[in-house]
Formats: structure tokens, sequence, C-alpha cells
């Protein structure tokens, strides 16, 4: 394992929990001081030397400055910045969603990432430096997801945008858009309702299409996923930026 980010301060938003857990995982590894954030209390296995970990509810723009300031005030500052809260809660043909489910599903899937750049935006700018690496998804082309799609099509947005203001004063702003994958099942569920027999079909076509849109036609695993995130927010990709990188076999999303 390399040392791409000794002495450097990166700050992971879902991290309790699968892509954002092997994130932290790696960057402790690559020698990074780490602040791990996420709503679960899970997110505190990770503390330890050289680790800060805050519970908070990034769907609030006043948590996101919180954390984002005590992230500085403990490590004087934040050089990179992985956006990884989100994720489908309810999967179904769009006309089956209620008014207050897509609502809830852009708050989740958009608004914490759109916040936490807000929020650490005057930090990177302030120090002349930052990598800020949004974690997206393939499903902006999916089947059952259309909230969580409008979602993730707003952070490849927000992506391209804010790396267009802010190339030229030092901070890279990059995403990762994820194809399926493979993952331990989750310790805390997005959605705690079991289930119906006509939401399994639904979530299978789901499966089905994302398999059958991978040139692979297989889901990926963590490490595949972590490892393109790093790649974009370490100074191996010092010459990349406003680009979403899609990583799911082929399928570009």
């Amino acid at each position: 394992m390399n040392n791409r980010f000794d002495n450097k301060v990166a700050l992971v938003t879902g991290a309790a929990q699968g892509i954002g857990r092997q994130v932290c995982e790696r960057l402790l590894a690559e020698g990074a001081r780490l602040v791990a954030v996420d709503r679960s209390e899970l997110v505190h296995e990770l503390a330890g030397e050289g680790v800060l970990t805050l519970t908070a509810d990034l769907e609030q723009h006043s948590e996101c400055s919180r954390v984002m300031a005590a992230a500085v005030e403990r490590f004087e500052r934040v050089d990179v910045l992985i956006n990884n809260v989100g994720g489908t809660i309810w999967a179904k043909p769009f006309e089956h969603y209620e008014a207050a489910q897509i609502e809830a599903e852009v708050r989740r899937s958009l608004f914490p990432t759109l916040w936490c750049c807000h929020a650490a935006l005057p930090y990177m700018l302030d120090q002349g430096s930052g990598s800020i690496v949004n974690v997206s998804s393939i499903a902006t082309r999916s089947i059952n997801r259309v909230p969580y799609g409008a979602a993730k099509g707003g952070v490849n947005a927000l992506t391209a945008c804010l790396a267009f203001e802010t190339a030229g004063r030092g901070v890279r702003v990059n995403a990762t858009a994820p194809g399926g994958t493979e993952a331990p099942p989750r310790r805390v569920p997005r959605n705690t309702a079991e289930q119906s027999a006509e939401e399994k079909v639904w979530y299978q076509q789901i499966v089905d299409q994302t398999i059958n849109s991978s040139l692979m036609k297989r889901y990926g695993n963590l490490d595949e996923q972590v490892g393109a995130i790093l790649f974009l927010a370490s100074d191996d990709a010092s010459y990349i930026t406003g680009v979403t990188l899609p990583v799911g076999g082929g399928d570009l999303g």
C-alpha cells in the first residue's frame, strides 16, 4: 500500500457502512488523517489515533457546516472531501411513488453532497487546494429509481459546474458513478419496511437491468469502487477535474 494521503486530512461522509467504510479504511492505510461522518453511531467503530468520528444528519446544511468546522478545529484543514451519502430508499415505477417519497429520495441523495461541498469550499479555497469526490451512480439511466436517478443527475451537474468555478483556485471536483456493487448486508437499512411481493419484483428488475447493461455482465465489488474514488481524490489525478467516471463494468450510465 502506498502513502498517497500522507499528511492529508480526508473527510468521508456515509462512512459507517459499505463503500464509505472501506474508503475510510483505505485512506487510513495510505496515511491520511480521517474525519468519518455518518448519521449512524456505527461510525464510532472507526475511532482511533488520527481519526475524528462524528454523527450528523447531513441532509441539513447547518449539520454540514458543523462537521466541517469540527474537522478544521481538530486538524486545521480539509484536503479531501468524499461525499458518499445517498442511496435508493424505494425501488418502483415512478407512478407508484408518493410525493413525500420523491422529496425524501432527493433529500437523501442530492442535498448532503450539495451542502457538504458548500460547507467545505471556503476552507479549501482559503488554503488554495483541495480535492472533492462525489459518489454518484449509473442509475441516472435506470429503471424503477426515477427520483434517485434525478438526484444523482444533480450530483453530476454539481460536479461539473463546481469544477468550472474552482479549477483556477486549486480545487478539483470529480465524481464516480458506481454500478451495481456487491457488499455485505447493511447493518442499518435505508428502508426498514418489509418488501411486498410486487416490490421484490420491481427490485429484481433493477438487478437484471444493471447486469444486462454492464459489458462485464456482473456486479462490481467494494475494492473496485474504492479504487476509483481514491484515484480521483489523490494527486495521481492532479490534471483531472469536472469528470464523472462510470465504474459499472462498461455501463456508462
